[in-house]
């Protein structure tokens, strides 16, 4: 059987209801999945490109914090899936059709669209994490699904033993069948053959769809059950049932030349950083540019990016390793390591080094910014300086562990809040 047949018998339902409060006040008006991500895209197009790409077609989008802007963006860029070929994208809010509660976890928002999830008759269910970056075949995790005869398949990948208290961590046998799961453990086991790394689970799963029914329904009879895949489900499907592991150096599309698998839980003002930065680099290990596997988005009719100004003065519009989207205007303003979303407008002798400007911003002139990430509707007044006194930054903005200065309309005094994020 191949892997193409599996997935037009899919059905993927993507969990993007998650406010991602470690994001500070990145997340104040929109969640986690609609934050957005390297330059033009937000963080789910990675997920819903995944499907795409894969041949799973058939997909839903679980939502309920201020999900405002993310429905707005699924409406604008996703909709281009036909529905005379049987694929679509259908947003599912919490209705509270089933019960009188909004989603109560990730089994349970799962559980609420089971009417869904049986009349589209998959044979697999994807389970999908609509906050992360990485690259998947999808349609490799369903085959080796098959050939193990497993009811669920877990995807994995090994993870440093210091951060492995943040994830659900696996202990496997020589077949990868599961033999344990703990959901971030505060003292993980290690793996046994690499004593410093532990095997952790993605949030990607893949579900005989009648095994998840019947295993939904008894999570829902549960009274002491949290309703989430990695405290309640996951756990009684490793004791009871056939769970498997699956490497995602399997299925990662586009390793780097080392062979290292790209994924990225950008769910710190201080993680986001550092991915959106690392696309700054020559040779990312994230490949944007990659034809074969394109990440998908809502594609707005822009102006090409803009520089103006070459005086002998040193009023010079420049961008020097950087990523610099459309509509965006430089003007006499130098621009270094940084990452410019879209109808940015940076003035006259103004100054960003290192730094993640989303859209719709306006730096005066002489600004200096360094090590920031600029909420979208942001108004920076002529001659502020950001990024170089972390003592004064904290007075006014959110400064991070390492250092990173988060910046929104709220914390400069201006009102943004009406404006969809």
């Amino acid at each position: 059987m191949s892997a193409s047949h599996l997935t037009r018998t899919a059905f993927a339902i993507v969990l993007a209801g998650g406010r991602g409060s470690r994001l500070m006040q990145l997340t104040d008006w929109r969640a986690k999945p609609a934050v957005p991500f390297g330059g033009k895209f937000r963080i789910i197009d990675f997920t819903l490109s995944n499907c795409v790409n894969s041949g799973v077609r058939r997909i839903g989008v679980a939502t309920q914090y201020k999900a405002q802007s993310l429905i707005q963006h699924l409406q604008r860029g996703w909709s281009f899936l036909d529905g005379r070929f049987d694929e679509f994208i259908d947003i599912l809010p919490a209705q509270q059709q089933v019960s009188k509660d909004w989603y109560r976890g990730t089994a349970d928002a799962v559980y609420q669209n089971l009417g869904l999830i049986r009349r589209n008759r998959p044979k697999y269910v994807l389970v999908l994490s609509g906050d992360h970056v990485y690259k998947m075949d999808y349609g490799r995790i369903l085959l080796e699904h098959v050939q193990t005869q497993a009811d669920l398949t877990v995807a994995c990948m090994d993870v440093p033993l210091t951060e492995a208290s943040a994830f659900g961590i696996m202990d496997v046998g020589q077949d990868n069948r599961v033999s344990s799961f703990l959901e971030k453990p505060a003292n993980p086991p290690p793996m046994p053959n690499r004593p410093g790394r532990s095997l952790a689970n993605m949030g990607v799963y893949v579900f005989n769809a009648d095994f998840l029914y019947a295993q939904l329904i008894r999570d829902k009879d549960d009274a002491n059950s949290a309703h989430d895949f990695g405290k309640n489900v996951i756990p009684h499907c490793v004791e009871h049932h056939r769970v498997f592991a699956h490497s995602f150096a399997d299925s990662c599309v586009g390793m780097d030349g080392a062979g290292i698998p790209y994924w990225r839980d950008v769910g710190t003002i201080d993680a986001y950083w550092e991915a959106n930065m690392e696309l700054t680099k020559v040779t990312p290990e994230l490949n944007l540019y990659d034809q074969v596997w394109p990440i998908w988005t809502h594609q707005e009719q822009l102006p090409p990016a803009k520089f103006v100004f070459d005086d002998d003065d040193g009023r010079r519009g420049i961008a020097v390793d950087s990523l610099v989207s459309g509509g965006t205007i430089i003007s006499g303003a130098s621009v270094r390591r940084s990452l410019l979303f879209s109808r940015v407008r940076v003035h006259s002798r103004a100054q960003i080094e290192d730094s993640v400007i989303l859209s719709d911003v306006d730096i005066g002139r002489g600004a200096k910014l360094r090590r920031v990430v600029m909420d979208k509707h942001c108004r920076i007044p002529a001659g502020m300086t950001i990024g170089f006194n972390a003592t004064a930054d904290r007075q006014r903005f959110h400064v991070s562990a390492n250092g990173v200065t988060l910046v929104t309309p709220e914390m400069l005094g201006q009102q943004a809040h009406h404006f969809i994020r």
